[in-house]
């Protein structure tokens, strides 16, 4: 599933964070990348590390704990710092399929990457490519998203960036690790949930089917969860 979330940070805070990220160093991004990413990635990116990516991460991370449609479709248990990267001038990102574990540096943190996030910092208009393309069972799909809005979709995808040939592509990105592994439980999982929600404007939560509905998803997500 590749899920267009709108609205994860405010105009006024992608404008906040660009400030930040216009005033930092860059350097290559393959600095975090595994030996096929770095075959096929030409990027900037912002050290890990540093102090402006910890700060804007945690403008991120705020952003996500308050957005129940990415809850919803996570189900997140671990995220992954957000990193920041910067495209211009030609820049790409080849097809590729990311790491099946990401480490942070200097640390214990580890998380097995089951979903995949793009979260875009800069109006489609003020650049030409860097479309964010997933490939899938169904064929290609294509992303290149208002600033403030994020795609989520899972890190198992062959996916790449095209060529920015004018202005600058910047993104945030980062993976998650869901409470639930297979992608196909946690569809089913969301998908009850956007019913149950849509029954509720209608119903109210204390109708029987309602009540109904809302323990069988808790009954699901208790058997096929990690914790």
């Amino acid at each position: 599933m590749m899920l267009h979330i709108p609205d994860v940070l405010t105009k006024q805070q992608v404008a906040h964070c660009r400030q930040i990220m216009d005033a930092a160093s860059w350097i290559d991004g393959n600095a975090t990348s595994g030996h096929q990413s770095t075959l096929a990635k030409n990027n900037m990116q912002l050290p890990e590390t540093a102090p402006e990516a910890r700060q804007l991460g945690d403008i991120v991370l705020d952003a996500l704990e308050k957005s129940p449609l990415f809850i919803s479709a996570a189900l997140p248990l671990k995220v992954f710092p957000p990193l920041f990267n910067r495209y211009a001038g030609g820049q790409a990102f080849g097809t590729h399929v990311d790491n099946a574990i990401r480490s942070f540096p200097n640390s214990d943190f580890r998380i097995r990457t089951d979903l995949s996030c793009t979260l875009f910092l800069a109006e489609p208009e003020d650049y030409d490519g860097g479309e964010l393309i997933v490939e899938d069972t169904y064929g290609e799909h294509r992303a290149k998203l208002p600033a403030g809005d994020l795609v989520l979709y899972p890190s198992t995808s062959l996916h790449r960036v095209t060529p920015v040939t004018r202005g600058a592509r910047v993104a945030s990105f980062f993976w998650l690790q869901s409470m639930v592994r297979d992608d196909g439980q946690r569809n089913m999982l969301f998908q009850l949930d956007t019913s149950i929600q849509q029954l509720v404007q209608r119903l109210g939560n204390g109708d029987p089917q309602v009540v109904q509905l809302t323990g069988i998803y808790h009954n699901l997500l208790r058997r096929w969860a990690d914790s």
